[in-house]
C-alpha cells in the first residue's frame, strides 16, 4: 500500500525534551454532526458548554484540523491513518460505508501493545463480520447499528430513549437517553480497567448530535425560546458536555487523570447550527467547503505536559491521529504498514519543535456521497491558507475566511501545483475504486448473517432509516434516478424495478437458506402486513417509528443471484418470510432478492437472513 507524497510518509516528528509517561490511557470523544461553531469556547453566543469550554482552556487545541464532510468517511481517517477513499469508505450506505477487510484500525495497534480497547456508541463501519468493531481490535463494544439509533440496520423500533444495543454481539436493553448510555458505559470500562491496572483505549463516540433531533426534556429547556430545531441540536451537545464533564471527574476520582491523554472532536462540519454560529466559516456538512470539514479538537494530557491552552493553526487532517497516537503510546508500526498521515505530536506538545515542519504540506478531503467516486467532485485540496475547490476556485483563508472570493486567476501557479498534487493522489487511488467490499457468507464462525437495504449498492439512495422501511420505500415509483452519466429509466406507470444487490462473498461454498423479509425478525410481522406507527420521544422530529408501517401488496418472492432469476415461490397469506435453498460457489456474488406484485411493481427484501446449511 503506496501512501502520497513520499516525503510525507517518511515524515515522524518527535516531541523534545519531556519524559512523558509510557503507555498513557486514552480517552477518544468524537460527536457526531457537531461543527467547529457548535461550542462556547468557539464563540457561538447560545450554547452552553461549560465543560468542553473548561477543557479547551487547559487543552494543546488544533485549530486548522480537518477530517471529512460526513460521517463514516471521517470514521475511516480517523481509524486507520489512511485516506477515506483508500479504505472503501466513501459514502455512508450503498455498501460504501464497510471498512476494508485488510485495514488495521487504532484498536487492534493498541490491542496488540497490551491496550484495553473499548469502543462506544457510533461505529458505522460495518454491521456485519468481519467489519464489526470487536472484529476490528475492540476488546469492549456497546453500539448501536449502521449510522444512528434507528437507522435500517439497528434494532427494530430503537429510539433515542430506552434503546437495546450491541454488547459484545449480544442484544442488550438500556434506560435512558443514548448518549447518557453509551458515556456510562464507557465509564464502566473505564474503572475496570482501572481496577486492573491496565492502559486503555475508550472510544467514546456518541450518535448526537445527528438527527432525528432528540434529547431528555431538561437539555430542550435550556433553550426556551429557540427554534425546536436548534433548542434540541443544542440541547444534545449540552448533554454531551455534561458527560465529558462526568467522565474528566471520573478520571480524577480513580486518580488516573495524569496519565490519560483525553482528546475531543467532531466528526464532520455541523448539521444544524449553522444559522446561529459557523465561526465565519462557509458550507456545513457535506460541503467541501471550510464548514464541512473544519471541526475543533482539543487534547489534554497532565502526564505530557499539555495542562495549558496551546494553539496550533497549522494543516492537520483526522489521518494524522493514529501516527500520532502510536508516537505518545510507544506502540510499534507491523512492517509493510504505511500511513497517510504524520504524528502531529509536535504540534500538541508545548515544548515540540516545529522549526522544519512542512508547511507547504498538501492535503485533500472530499464529499462522495455515490456508489462510485468521480474525480473533483465536492473536493478542497488544502495546503498552509490554500484552498482549492473542485479544481476551479481558489482561495486565502487567511484573508477571506469565509471564502468569498475566488483568487485562481491571480495565483495560476499555486493553483497548478495543487492540481499536480490531487491528479497524482486521484491516479494512486482510482484503482482501488474497483474493490468493493463485501459482506462474507459462510466464515465458519458466523453461519448466519443479516442483510439489510442499507447496504445495497445501487445508483439512487437505499432505504437507509426504519422511517423509510415503514413507508414501503421504492415500491411503486415511477422512474430510476439517474445515475453519473446515465438517463434516467423510466418503467410502466406506477410500475418500480428493483436495480440494487448485496456485494457478498462466499467464504464456503455449499447449500444457503436464503430467508426473505419485508420486515425485520425482531418485527415478527407478516410480509404483506402493515404495522401501527410506535411511540414518539421528546425533540424537534418525529421518531422513525412513530410513522405507520403501510401494507404492500406483494404476491411473489424472487431469488436474483448474479442477474440471473434462479428461483420464485407465491407469497402466503400471514407469511413472516419465503425461504429459498441454493447452492452457491465459493467467490464473490451478487445476492438481489426481490418481492413482486401482482401489477408487476417489485421491491428489495428490505432484509434478508442468509444461512450456511451444515
Amino acid at each position: 500500500m503506496n501512501s502520497i507524497p513520499a516525503l510525507i510518509v517518511a515524515l515522524s516528528i518527535c516531541a523534545t525534551g519531556f519524559a512523558a509517561p509510557s503507555r498513557p490511557n486514552i480517552v477518544l470523544i468524537m460527536t457526531d454532526d457537531q461543527g467547529y461553531g457548535d461550542l462556547g469556547c468557539t464563540g457561538n453566543p447560545i450554547i452552553k458548554t461549560p465543560h468542553l469550554d473548561r477543557l479547551a482552556a487547559v487543552s494543546s487545541q488544533l485549530t486548522d484540523f480537518h477530517v471529512g464532510p460526513t460521517c463514516s468517511p471521517t470514521r475511516s481517517a480517523l481509524l486507520t491513518g489512511h485516506w477515506t477513499n483508500r479504505t472503501g469508505v466513501w459514502h455512508t450506505i450503498n455498501g460504501r460505508s464497510m471498512l476494508r477487510d485488510n485495514e488495521i484500525t487504532l484498536g487492534q495497534l493498541l490491542k496488540d501493545h497490551g491496550y484495553a480497547t473499548g469502543m462506544f456508541g457510533k461505529w458505522h463501519l460495518g454491521d456485519n463480520f468481519p467489519y464489526r468493531p470487536e472484529d476490528r481490535g475492540f476488546t469492549e463494544v456497546y453500539h448501536h447499528g449502521a449510522g444512528g439509533v434507528g437507522q435500517t440496520p439497528d434494532l427494530w423500533d430503537n429510539s433515542y430513549f430506552d434503546g437495546h444495543y450491541f454488547h459484545n454481539g449480544k442484544v442488550v436493553a438500556a434506560k435512558g437517553f443514548c448518549t447518557d448510555v453509551f458515556f456510562e458505559q464507557a465509564r464502566r470500562f473505564i474503572r475496570e480497567c482501572a481496577k486492573e491496572k491496565k492502559p486503555f483505549l475508550a472510544y467514546i463516540a456518541p450518535n448526537a448530535p445527528h438527527s432525528p433531533l432528540h434529547a431528555p426534556q431538561k437539555y430542550l429547556d435550556m433553550y426556551k425560546g429557540q427554534p425546536p430545531a436548534i433548542a434540541a441540536f443544542f440541547g444534545m451537545i449540552s448533554n454531551i458536555d455534561d458527560n465529558v464533564g462526568e467522565t474528566r471527574a471520573l478520571l480524577r476520582e480513580l486518580g488516573i487523570e495524569q496519565n490519560t491523554l483525553f482528546i475531543f472532536t467532531t466528526d464532520n462540519g455541523t448539521a444544524t447550527g449553522e444559522k446561529v454560529f459557523n465561526a465565519g466559516m462557509r458550507g456545513k456538512k457535506g460541503s467541501e467547503y471550510e464548514g464541512g470539514h473544519r471541526v475543533p479538537f482539543f487534547a489534554y494530557w497532565p502526564g505530557g505536559g499539555w495542562t495549558k491552552k496551546h494553539v496550533s493553526n497549522i494543516l492537520c487532517h483526522a489521518v494524522d491521529i493514529v501516527p500520532t497516537l502510536l508516537d505518545v503510546t510507544g506502540a510499534k508500526r507491523p512492517a509493510g504498514l504505511k500511513f497517510d498521515g504524520i504524528s502531529i505530536r509536535p504540534l500538541l506538545d508545548p515544548a515540540g519543535r516545529t522549526d522544519h515542519w512542512p508547511r507547504d504540506r498538501i492535503l485533500v478531503t472530499d464529499s462522495q456521497r455515490v456508489r462510485d467516486p468521480i474525480k473533483w467532485k465536492q473536493t478542497a485540496v488544502m495546503s498552509g491558507p490554500w484552498r482549492l475547490i473542485n479544481g476551479k476556485e481558489l482561495y486565502n483563508i487567511h484573508d477571506d475566511p469565509g471564502q468569498e472570493r475566488n483568487v485562481i486567476a491571480d495565483h495560476a501557479a499555486v493553483a497548478e501545483r495543487m492540481r499536480a498534487f490531487y491528479d497524482a493522489w486521484w491516479a494512486e487511488l482510482e484503482p482501488t475504486f474497483a474493490q468493493t467490499t463485501e459482506i462474507y457468507l459462510g466464515h465458519p464462525g458466523h453461519p448466519v448473517v443479516s442483510l439489510t437495504a442499507h447496504d445495497w449498492i445501487q445508483e439512487e439512495l437505499p432505504p437507509w432509516n426504519q422511517q423509510q422501511i415503514r413507508r414501503g420505500h421504492g415500491f411503486g415509483s415511477a422512474s430510476r434516478p439517474a445515475g453519473k452519466g446515465k438517463k434516467a429509466v423510466k418503467t410502466a406507470p406506477g410500475q418500480s424495478v428493483h436495480r440494487g444487490h448485496w456485494a457478498v462473498k462466499v467464504i464456503t461454498p455449499g447449500t444457503y437458506t436464503v430467508s426473505l423479509r419485508r420486515w425485520p425478525v425482531e418485527a415478527d410481522a407478516p410480509i404483506t402486513a402493515g404495522l401501527p406507527a410506535g411511540a414518539d420521544v421528546t425533540g424537534a422530529d418525529k421518531a422513525f417509528r412513530a410513522h405507520e408501517g403501510v401494507a404492500i401488496p406483494v404476491t411473489q418472492a424472487i431469488l436474483r443471484i448474479d442477474g440471473r432469476e434462479l428461483a420464485r415461490k407465491p407469497v402466503a397469506a400471514g407469511a413472516k418470510e419465503v425461504t429459498f435453498n441454493v447452492k452457491l460457489t465459493g467467490g464473490s456474488h451478487q445476492l438481489a432478492p426481490v418481492f413482486t406484485s401482482n401489477d408487476g411493481n417489485e421491491v428489495g427484501a428490505y432484509y434478508v437472513v442468509v444461512t450456511k446449511q451444515p
